[in-house]
């Protein structure tokens, strides 16, 4: 099972998980108080232990490929090297390194595996000579950097050209992925020597771990301005991970609305709290829908644009 089904699967379990916990505590107080039957405890209970079911699938489909398929041998020497196995499910198979000095990480024991920390890589290639600039131990997110990869040898020569013509100062600015790429771009010109004025971010993710984001602090002092709704959740990507998150966003955050930032958790618990509503009004799935394309529809360029015009 993939990380993402598996946060998928999460997130579900918690949200009805929590929508029936707390509908339960609801009505065993009216039942308590004689208002209600307890025949009524049953609906919420049984959406507490489907919660609960769903959440737990994740850990159980884990758990059962590993006794299946295994880890894969552990140790091995490889072209007279030592090298490990490791299946970046559990940080605490991390530790053997400790132990084992000058040995090098072989490969993932399973292919699968796609948590945040392991999307965090030292990009290759032309790029990545560039992207190495940002200093030792700079990583960042493999599918941005490929996606910039990607249009590079069109972009870089256009924009050279349009230097060529006029010297003049440079923005770029982007939304959502666009956004991460437009600071991954200012890095990329700054290393050819073409001066970038500012960067202004609508709504994007992080793009790499604490040294990356250093780094562009570093070289884009007070020129990048990273806009952000408090209610989107994709600012707060890839922090979304079952084994960990090391990615950070680079200064300066710039909040539009009046909706403070909120966190994961607050997003999830806000969908919850509409599903509540909807069951005590008999609604659950319009209530829940309608919170779920809420929270999504915060992240749209149509509402930065409204919350721009203020």
């Amino acid at each position: 099972m993939s990380e993402q089904i598996g946060a998928v699967l999460a997130f579900v379990g918690l949200f009805l998980a929590t929508s029936g916990l707390l509908v339960l505590i609801g009505r065993s107080l009216r039942v308590l108080l004689g208002r209600t039957e307890r025949r009524r405890l049953l609906g919420p209970a049984a959406l507490l232990a489907a919660g609960l079911v769903i959440g737990a699938v994740p850990l159980v489909a884990q758990h059962l490929y590993f006794s299946i398929v295994g880890r894969a041998e552990r140790e091995r020497v490889v072209n007279g090297r030592p090298a490990l196995v490791l299946t970046g499910w559990d940080r605490r198979d991390y530790s053997i390194l400790a132990t084992k000095p000058g040995t090098e990480i072989l490969k993932m024991g399973n292919a699968d595996v796609t948590d945040a920390m392991n999307l965090l890589v030292v990009p290759e290639g032309r790029l990545g000579l560039d992207l190495a600039a940002a200093g030792v131990g700079a990583r960042f997110h493999k599918g941005f950097v490929d996606a910039i990869a990607a249009i590079w040898p069109v972009l870089l020569p256009a924009i050279e050209a349009e230097v060529k013509k006029c010297d003049r100062p440079i923005w770029i600015t982007g939304h959502s992925l666009g956004g991460a790429l437009a600071l991954i771009a200012a890095w990329l010109l700054k290393r050819k020597f073409i001066a970038v004025e500012e960067v202004c971010t609508f709504g994007a993710p992080m793009i790499g771990n604490r040294i990356a984001g250093a780094a562009f602090n570093r070289e884009f002092a007070g020129k990048i301005h990273r806009y952000v709704n408090g209610r989107d959740p994709v600012p707060k990507l890839p922090g979304l991970s079952l084994v960990a998150n090391e990615f950070v966003h680079v200064d300066r955050e710039r909040l539009l609305g009046s909706h403070p930032m909120t966190g994961l958790v607050e997003v999830v618990g806000g969908v919850a709290g509409k599903a509540v509503n909807g069951l005590l009004a008999g609604t659950l799935i319009d209530e829940a829908w309608k919170g779920i394309n809420a929270e999504v529809a915060t992240h749209f360029l149509d509402c930065y644009r409204e919350l721009l015009r203020g």
